[in-house]
Parts: C-alpha cells; structure tokens; sequence
C-alpha cells in the first residue's frame, strides 16, 4: 500500500459520521504522494521545488501517474504549487481506486437509494496494513490526520520533529499551510456570501 492510500483509509475509519471535505482530504492526498515518491527516489527536493530524481515511479498506478504528472523542466513547481493543481479532485480519483479494488463497497438495499459519500471499507489487507501503521504512531499518517481534522492534537504521540527526513517535514509542513489557507478562503467566501444575502434582503429583493 501507499501513504495516500493508507491516508484515505485511516481518514474514512476516523470520519466518525462527519464527512471530510474532499477539497482538504485532496490535497492531503497529493502531499502524501510526493511523500512517497520522495522515499521512492523519484523526486527530490531543492529548497521547496519539486525535482525529478534518478530512480522510476512505484509500481502503483496512482503514484505512476503522479510521476507522469511532475513539471520536469526549470523552473521545476514548488510543493505548494504542486498540492493545489495535482490536488484538485485528486480525493475522487482514490476513492475510485479503492471502489475498483473492491476494498471500498456501495452497500445495495432494496428500495433504497445511497449518496457517493456513504460507501464503506470493506475488511481486506490494505485496511488492516493502514491500521497497523496508524497504531505504530506512524508520524507521517499523524501528522496528516491532525491537519485534517480528523486527529486531535493533543491525542497524537508523533509530531513533525519526529520525522528524520528534512525533505518529508517540508512536504508536511507545506500541506498544513495549503489547508489553513484553503480554510480561510472558505471562511471569507461565506462572510462576503452573507453580507451580500443581507444586502439583498435589506433592499427588498
């Protein structure tokens, strides 16, 4: 298994009936991927850029296509770049997959209609390889989970200073920035949304 997918999984056990907003869990997922095509020596990093390295892409398809996806020519893109144009819809795509590999199900009852969000986790390897990682306090998936939610702080053993690699803690820093400001510019959009319904109202329209 791979870190988005260990990701994905650990995010949808913890949902707890709150459903993660896809626009947080995608760019979380495309963090991820460049965790592991870092570990992989696909990329590397120069400063926060984005770098092809010497060695090929994962055997998984996913983060194949994340390899395919990389700007390889100077000047190379920057991690944040990368979460916001490989993020979008990227939490879709792997939802997909997992539906795919039957290790996410629709469950089919007569007379009964079910959203996109309400399919479950099916008992398999990957789900037990993502717990076993999680409860290693993996401070990579801990990280991850904290910035988005789904992990309170104060109930997470590992931290950012617990991973050893520079270019990871880099990645993972980024991702939690990415996702403070992607929070903000929901809030402003719904502050500027309810201003203009008071207006609105207020002219007698």
């Amino acid at each position: 298994m791979t870190t988005p997918r260990d990701l994905l999984i650990v995010a949808t056990d913890m949902e707890a009936g709150r459903p993660l907003e896809q626009g947080e869990l995608s760019l979380a997922l495309a963090g991820a991927e460049v965790i592991d095509l870092l570990a992989a020596g696909t990329v590397l990093l120069d400063g926060d850029h984005i770098v092809p390295g010497d060695r090929p892409a994962p055997d998984d398809p996913l983060l194949a296509g994340a390899a395919g996806a990389l700007v390889r020519e100077a000047p190379h893109e920057s991690v944040a770049d990368w979460l916001w144009r490989r993020g979008r819809g990227l939490s879709a795509v792997y939802r997909a997959r997992l539906e795919a590999d039957g290790q996410l199900v629709r469950p089919r009852r007569r007379g009964l209609s079910f959203r996109a969000g309400e399919a479950e986790l099916v008992d398999s390897p990957a789900r037990s390889g993502a717990a076993d990682r999680w409860a290693s306090d993996d401070p990579v998936l801990a990280t991850l989970a904290e910035a988005l939610g789904v992990l309170p702080r104060e109930a997470r053993a590992a931290d950012v200073a617990d991973v050893p690699d520079d270019a990871v803690a880099t990645v993972l820093a980024t991702v939690s920035d990415a996702l403070v400001e992607l929070a903000a510019v929901r809030q402003r959009r719904s502050i500027e949304e309810a201003a203009f319904d008071n207006i609105w109202r207020g002219s007698g329209g």
